[in-house]
């Protein structure tokens, strides 16, 4: 049985999520470790998943694992660098060869990297069915994945779909890239903290939509303006490829309905004015993504299917 099975890995910053993946995007079996930093902390913390997982499948792994991790990746070295979360630098870190190494006396799996961007894009595919999307990740960052005619596109140096670093407000504030004004200052789980920071242990995006939804006009001020944010994310990737749907995620996204009702309400606003808004229907075309599966995870077994 563990032929048809695949298993995936997220791995991000502060934790590594598994999930071992059957047919059509069901998961099998999940796990999840906090993240340990530097090359041999990702890698002892990658082999805590998998052991947990081989845990629940009889002590065997299926022999295909892919990953989703953050940084510039080599597909065809399987190395990764510049993950400055996970600590690992600009020296290029061979991880599909030393995760096999652990392994080889186990499975003999054979592993395959990607950017975890690209991983989550290709999970969002598999669990929408859309051969024609854009996956707009509304985490502490703001960025976009393409699967277009039912290719990823990756882009010339791997950097198709970051929107959030795209200039929008002249007199903003500087961005984390360098540059000043980017569309992440507005539309983003950072932007959205610093908007609202919240007290305990309940999400800011989710004390947010609260008060705003209680009426409170501070926060249902700060709703709007991330909205309106987001609203801008969708129509620049409805303008730049036109892609048959917009499917919003992320960790902003467990919001859910309340999030795309704001959204769309800012394109249609955006609308009012521009026929020729209106007559793409950006609000109809946009949407959630399903549920709360393990997205990046599920994409990372599958995305050694992806053209």
């Amino acid at each position: 049985m563990n032929g048809e099975l695949r298993v995936g890995l997220d791995i991000g910053a502060t934790k590594i999520l598994g999930a071992v993946i059957g047919e059509g995007g069901a998961v099998v079996a999940e796990a999840r470790q906090d993240t340990r930093p530097g090359p041999d902390g990702v890698l002892e913390t990658a082999t805590a998943v998998l052991d947990l997982l081989a845990a629940a499948l009889d002590g065997v792994l299926p022999p295909h694992i892919g990953i989703g991790i953050p940084g510039i990746v080599d597909r065809q070295r399987g190395a990764v660098s510049h993950a400055v979360n996970l600590g690992l630098g600009g020296d290029w870190f061979p991880l599909a060869d030393r995760l096999s190494g652990r392994l080889s006396g186990r499975c003999g799996a054979t592993v395959i990297v990607e950017n975890d961007l690209n991983a989550a894009t290709w999970g969002a595919h598999v669990l929408s069915g859309a051969d024609d999307l854009a996956y707009l990740a509304l985490g502490t960052g703001l960025a976009a994945g393409l699967v277009l005619s039912g290719t990823l596109r990756r882009g010339a140096h791997g950097a198709a779909g970051e929107i959030g670093h795209v200039p929008v407000d002249p007199a903003g504030g500087t961005c984390s890239c360098g540059q000043r004004g980017c569309l992440e200052l507005l539309a983003s789980g950072s932007a959205l903290t610093a908007a609202w920071p919240a007290a305990g242990d309940v999400p800011p995006a989710a004390a947010l939509f609260a008060a705003a939804a209680a009426g409170d006009p501070r926060a249902v001020a700060a709703r709007d303006r991330f909205a309106a944010g987001v609203a801008d994310a969708v129509r620049m990737l409805g303008l730049a490829v036109d892609p048959a749907a917009i499917i919003i995620g992320g960790g902003v996204a467990h919001v859910g309905e309340p999030l795309l009702a704001a959204v769309s309400a800012a394109l249609r606003a955006q609308a009012a004015t521009s026929p020729f808004l209106a007559a793409l229907d950006l609000a109809g075309r946009t949407a959630l993504l399903p549920g709360r599966a393990p997205v990046g995870a599920i994409g990372a077994a599958l995305i050694g299917n992806a053209r």
